[in-house]
């Protein structure tokens, strides 16, 4: 019995021990002249209070044990409700159409990276930084926050098992192949048998390789890149060309290895880094329409061509109702000159973009994705990577006399790409 229920106890009954007594005496026999209704009285009062004794007795050993399990449904009632509305709540505002997932800032987040790069063996050794000697590993730990939104946490099994018998497709450069390395390591950590995931040609891992495909056995996927730098065709010389060119891009038809991408239920392109004087003008590669060599085109004007062309084939070739297709905008490099000669790479995220956040490339492809009559999912990393020129490869690839402030180290950069890419594909 509680503390307080004994003081409860005893202040009435030390209250009624005196009529008590004079009941007991009343019932032996000694009689006054009210005695019959002095014994009336005290009967009923003795009555209370065994009636009071029996109901303090039950609510001490009923109902209080019941109270308990009361409180500890509601509490786990309460749980249960503060855990579904919080998913809901993050779903709801990551589809909410006001908030720009892009728009944001890195934080720190110590539960990254999401792999460990050395235990995933289709990692390509030139991005693998840590690999080649890099000691600080700050640029690990930073993971992308909207502004106004949340990005649902990378969960690997949600993920593996949304693409049970899917087939997902890169298209691209060089900096697609790094986003396509960085989704098989992700995958990989949620499969227990490492053997069962395996390259479908049993082809090593290149930068020369113009297709890849990693097979998630287990769950009966393929992950896919194909190596298409400019997404358009690259062609013989025309006769009667003049000495400098030394090969034509066809603006006006699409890769050849084309159709080995329609059949697929994710497709990701990204072009731009080879639309550059020095990959195109000064090797000798100019444009061509229609058959007819365009000298005097300028990069930017060919760029756009080629993006209309990607537009006609995905509105003519992809089945919208199976693929879900999305497009990468350019990757923010930062070279210190223009000569690609100077690289330095920081501890930290600058917080001076110095333009960066922004692309020429970057604004082709946002419009054109724009007029496209089905569903097309921009992916607007420009402004992402403009901040992060602490995780480039720098001197740590595989060739270190050659400094690198192209491409991402990984795991890095490229892995929050694909975190957005998952949250797509399956909040929508």
């Amino acid at each position: 019995m509680s503390a307080d229920m004994k003081r409860l106890y005893w202040g009435y009954f030390g209250h009624l021990n005196p009529t008590f007594k004079k009941a007991v005496k009343s019932l032996s026999g000694s009689y006054t002249k009210s005695s019959i209704f002095q014994s009336l009285t005290a009967l009923l009062m003795v009555g209370s209070f065994l009636c009071f004794l029996v109901v303090m007795g039950c609510s001490y050993f009923f109902m209080l044990p019941s109270t308990e399990k009361v409180v500890d449904s509601d509490n786990r009632n309460r749980d249960r409700i503060s855990i579904s509305n919080s998913n809901s709540s993050r779903s709801s505002d990551f589809l909410n159409k006001g908030c720009n997932v892009f728009d944001g800032k890195w934080v720190i987040d110590e539960t990254y990276p999401l792999y460990n790069a050395s235990q995933c063996p289709f990692m390509e050794r030139g991005f693998d930084c840590l690999g080649n000697g890099r000691k600080d590993q700050g640029y690990l730990k930073w993971r992308w926050k909207p502004q106004n939104c949340e990005i649902p946490r990378f969960d690997v099994g949600a993920v593996l098992e949304f693409l049970r018998g899917k087939r997902v497709v890169f298209v691209g450069d060089s900096l697609s192949r790094t986003q396509w390395e960085s989704m098989v390591c992700m995958l990989m950590n949620g499969v227990e048998d490492k053997s069962s995931v395996y390259e479908i040609n049993g082809n090593e891992i290149t930068k020369q390789a113009r297709h890849l495909g990693v097979m998630f056995g287990p769950f009966n996927f393929t992950v896919e890149f194909y190596r298409s730098v400019f997404l358009v065709q690259p062609g013989l010389v025309p006769r009667h060309s003049p000495k400098r060119v030394k090969a034509a891009l066809k603006l006006d038809q699409l890769d050849d290895i084309s159709g080995e991408w329609i059949d697929s239920d994710v497709l990701v392109f990204n072009s731009g880094h080879w639309w550059t004087p020095t990959k195109l003008f000064d090797m000798g590669w100019y444009f061509q329409i229609g058959g007819k060599m365009k000298l005097g085109m300028s990069i930017n004007n060919a760029f756009r061509v080629a993006l209309a062309t990607w537009q006609s084939w995905v509105e003519n070739s992809v089945n919208p109702n199976r693929t879900r297709v999305f497009f990468r905008t350019f990757e923010s490099t930062h070279w210190i000159s223009g000569t690609r000669q100077n690289c330095k790479v920081t501890i930290k995220p600058t917080h001076d973009v110095k333009g960066r956040q922004t692309s020429s490339i970057s604004d082709a492809i946002i419009n054109v994705v724009k007029n496209v009559p089905i569903n097309v999912r921009l992916l607007h990393v420009t402004k992402m990577g403009a901040f992060r020129s602490d995780a480039h490869v720098g001197t740590w690839s595989d060739n270190p006399t050659v400094p690198d402030c192209s491409h991402w180290c990984l795991p890095g950069v490229p892995d929050m790409w694909n975190e957005l890419l998952f949250s797509f594909l399956l909040s929508e």
